[in-house]
């Protein structure tokens, strides 16, 4: 029986999440493979592997299948990989916990994809939430959707990494100087077209985005606000109570997660690897920026 015959999708909600069965991402995995694993991932946006014996090289491989593979500029990495995040929350650390968040839109090309792998969990709590952004901005009125998209928002590393942040000072003044210069505030679309499906999403974020440009400081605090509330409805969400071994892999481009707090004084300790993306558009956008020239 081939590889690809193995592969079983099981949906986790009717909105977002499917766990992957059948597959050991450690052995070399064909093409075919990958791209049926793609596949899944644009039809649920996020999945999910159990019972994954993985060392670090072997994430990586298996994340590079995907795109090239992201950089953190300060977060701590396994030595020797600095592709493999090491997200290490104990008690006495900093933690993006409780924060809704998209991983590194700070840049010009935000991922496409990240992958988390679960190390050392702790006896009950920290699950991760995830929100379909696609669903999420499906479930506005047309007109607040036509509205959506003529706007623009900017994201800054330091929403995330302000100069006090446990990463930062762990880097050392002259890194995180290297790294503010290195990714100044960027603009993104607040609605985002899908490059591989056409649909589309919003794509801001409490993590990254700082404000909505053309509005005054009033209403943009009061839209990403609205929006960053919206996110939230049930409906548009899938949970995932995490097992010692287990992967989950999301399409960044249309997702949001969640990684609920409550597990102190307990450690949690997980591997990322991230997948560069593209340049983020909106088609209405462009076609509007055509039409006028």
């Amino acid at each position: 029986m081939s590889t690809e015959s193995k592969l079983r999708i099981v949906p986790q909600s009717p909105t977002l999440g499917a766990r992957i069965e059948g597959l050991n991402l450690a052995e070399p995995l064909s093409g075919d493979t990958v791209a049926a694993i793609r596949q899944a991932l644009l039809d649920h946006e996020v999945l999910f592997f159990e019972d994954q014996n993985l060392t670090p090289a072997q994430q990586r491989n298996f994340a590079a299948r995907f795109g090239r593979l992201h950089v953190h500029p300060i977060r701590p990495s396994v030595p020797g990989l600095p592709e493999v995040l090491v997200l290490d929350n104990e008690p006495a650390s900093e933690t993006d916990n409780g924060k809704w968040r998209s991983d590194v839109t700070f840049i010009e090309t935000p991922p496409m994809g990240s992958m988390l792998y679960a190390k050392e969990i702790p006896p009950l709590g920290g699950d991760t939430i995830w929100s379909s952004m696609r669903a999420a901005y499906n479930g506005l009125s047309q007109p607040f959707r036509n509205f959506l998209s003529t706007l623009e928002a900017e994201h800054d590393f330091t929403r995330s990494f302000p100069p006090n942040h446990t990463a930062a000072n762990n880097m050392g003044k002259e890194r995180y100087s290297w790294a503010r210069r290195e990714y100044p505030p960027v603009v993104h679309p607040v609605v985002r077209t899908h490059p591989e499906t056409g649909r589309d999403g919003l794509f801001v974020n409490s993590g990254f985005t700082t404000r909505i440009l053309d509005v005054s400081q009033t209403e943009s605090e009061k839209l990403l606000e609205l929006l960053n509330e919206h996110i939230q409805r049930p409906e548009y969400i899938v949970r995932w109570n995490w097992k010692p071994n287990s992967l989950a892999f999301w399409d960044n481009r249309v997702t949001q997660h969640y990684t609920l707090n409550d597990y102190l004084p307990h450690r949690r300790v997980m591997h990322r690897t991230t997948i560069l993306g593209d340049r983020p558009f909106n088609a209405s956008r462009r076609l509007r920026t055509l039409a006028a020239e």
